[in-house]
């Protein structure tokens, strides 16, 4: 009476053919990451953009304490976090403008969230933007290119 029961070469015709499929399926996994990760920095640069903006629509109320000489824009990322002392308050209550400060996902993962993020002042140009006394504006400081072909960090 005989076994029955796979061959050596029907064993290795199987593992063949998900070699073959798995092969496949990687560059659709990577594609998937990567367009996960776009989607997380645009959210991220939307929150961290909307959070700029209602600063200096509190500080243009006259909510938040500024001197003549400043912009309106938070000096720095963290006072988004930190919050700022409510002018308008008689008791110092704080303003805070973010929960957390996101992270741009295509930064290595060591670094702190205020660090990920390339910053622009007010006074720079849009087509050199550079860190300054206020954050006017946030952008990936990745070189990687999205998938429509564009730079991440013209975002």
């Amino acid at each position: 009476m005989r076994t029955r029961g796979f061959t050596l070469i029907e064993m290795l015709v199987v593992l063949a053919l998900l070699g073959v499929l798995a092969s496949a399926a990687r560059p659709l996994l990577e594609l998937s990451v990567q367009r996960s990760r776009e989607h997380e920095l645009r959210q991220a640069l939307r929150t961290l953009r909307e959070a700029i903006d209602a600063y200096k629509r509190a500080a243009e109320s006259g909510t938040v304490v500024q001197s003549p000489e400043d912009s309106g824009y938070p000096p720095k990322l963290e006072a988004l976090v930190d919050g700022v002392a409510d002018a308008k308050s008689p008791n110092g209550r704080k303003l805070y403008f973010l929960r957390r400060l996101p992270r741009d996902p295509f930064a290595p993962a060591d670094q702190p969230a205020a660090e990920t993020w390339g910053l622009r002042a007010y006074d720079s140009p849009p087509d050199e933007p550079r860190a300054g006394r206020d954050v006017f504006d946030v952008f990936s400081q990745s070189e990687k290119r999205a998938l429509d072909g564009s730079k991440l960090k013209d975002w």
